[in-house]
């Protein structure tokens, strides 16, 4: 399918597009590509556990949070996608659109450098729009900035509402507005997400343990258990302000935060969901692990390249090892392979990328070139490939916003190093991989 947004030749045809090696054209056109796609569709669509927003259940005269679940984790599971049936209402996903947002400010900045671009939007202008929807749409009577699901969540003990601020989708929109103002859209941004830090400190009830300091997850979270991802991406935002704005605070809160992940490490170099870690069902998944690896990148990248080494060092082992196959594959979790999740596959891009390892990034992004885009389009990601077939729907948050995200880091990445081509592991080419039957599909 021809790119919607660079006047250029297919570059899978063609061996040099104006003397840039092709698979840089080719990656930056899948990026094209799947930045329109998003575009063309205002930003909304199908969401990962967005069933209760089916207009069939809201029509129902009573309200059980049995049939809550049915309906949330049926839609979920499915081996088809049956949120048209069930009539699921699409949305703009608030973290969604915060990585579409860098994604455009990173398009931006590529091409911006690219005297070969020819570009038929103003990626400003919608990383503009998009964050000021993030401004727009924020939740109100809470302590700062903050945002969350914009749809119905059903939990086994209570349900989540959008109302309901959390902080990995605060941390996402905080990190969006940041870069909105680093690319001159104007000092209200960063100044609005700065106010952030007091919804983690109040709201999230930021406070100080024995081996560190812990915070809420959202504001309905279990008194059981804690979540550490989320609270990661909490320490992580505070690293991206700390980088702006310069207030020592703000490390204090983060080094304490991560101290006590760090202090939860498994001895093979991994976290589990939750702790402890029987009260989730997920395990040492790949992309929850990758969130909290790259946090503690960002923190040696920013702030101490010591204090945490031997705990980065132990987790990225842990990280590629067991949790990516040699081909670029993920794997869902310590123990299982399937099933194989782009969100997976995008995190990985984005640790390896900080990493400096783009070889390996460059393998993650073709493995789902290969293997996760729709048949006969570029641009467009399917979410999971299970043992004998693949989940059939595009995300727009879960497909579309991470592998955004994740292509502009990658080539900004190769952009910023002079990397010469992408095609880093030599005897990989691109058409090869695109030839590759897929046989799970």
């Amino acid at each position: 399918m021809q790119s919607q947004g660079l006047g250029r030749s297919d570059p899978t045809t063609q061996a040099e597009t104006d003397g840039r090696p092709r698979a840089v054209d080719h990656y930056l056109s899948v990026l094209d590509s799947t930045l329109a796609y998003a575009r063309r569709r205002d930003y909304a669509g199908p969401d990962y556990g967005d069933g209760m927003s089916s207009k069939l259940l809201q029509a129902a005269p009573i309200e059980n949070r049995f049939v809550n679940l049915v309906v949330q984790e049926l839609v979920k599971r499915s081996p088809v996608n049956i949120r048209p049936l069930l009539r699921v209402e699409h949305r703009r996903n608030y973290k969604g659109t915060a990585l579409f947002t860098m994604a455009n400010l990173n398009f931006d900045t590529y091409t911006s450098a690219d005297e070969g671009s020819r570009r038929r939007f103003d990626p400003r202008a919608e990383a503009d729009h998009l964050a000021q929807w993030l401004v727009d749409e924020s939740l109100e009577g809470y302590s700062g900035f903050c945002g969350g699901h914009r749809h119905e969540i059903q939990h086994f003990h209570t349900k989540g509402v959008p109302s309901d601020p959390d902080i990995v989708s605060t941390a996402y929109a905080v990190k969006s507005l940041l870069q909105a103002t680093e690319h001159g859209l104007g000092d209200e941004y960063a100044e609005t997400a700065r106010s952030a830090v007091e919804f983690l400190i109040e709201d999230l009830d930021y406070r100080e343990v024995e081996d560190g300091a812990k915070i809420d997850y959202h504001l309905n979270h279990p008194d059981d258990s804690y979540t550490l991802n989320s609270a990661a991406l909490g320490a992580g935002m505070l690293i991206d302000l700390y980088e702006h704005f310069g207030e020592e605070d703000l490390i204090e809160r983060a080094t304490n935060i991560l101290d006590h992940i760090a202090a939860n490490q498994t001895d093979i170099g991994g976290w589990p969901y939750r702790i402890p870690a029987d009260a989730s069902h997920l395990s040492m998944d790949s992309h929850h692990n990758g969130f909290i690896i790259e946090v503690f990148q960002r923190y040696r990248d920013v702030v101490d390249a010591d204090r945490y080494d031997d705990t980065l060092e132990s987790a990225l082992e842990f990280y590629r090892e067991e949790l990516f196959e040699l081909d670029g594959a993920p794997n869902f979790d310590e123990s299982n392979a399937y099933p194989r999740d782009i969100h997976a596959s995008t995190q990985g891009i984005l640790v390896f990328t900080r990493e400096g390892d783009l070889e390996f990034a460059d393998r993650i992004l073709r493995w789902v070139l290969a293997n996760l885009q729709v048949d006969g389009t570029e641009g467009e990601f399917y979410y999971r490939q299970y043992r004998h077939h693949t989940k059939r729907v595009t995300l727009m948050r879960w497909c579309q916003g991470w592998m955004s995200y994740a292509m502009s880091e990658f080539l900004l990445a190769c952009q910023t190093d002079g990397v010469q081509e992408t095609a880093l592991d030599s005897e990989i080419e691109v058409e090869q991989l695109e030839s590759t039957p897929q046989p799970n599909a």
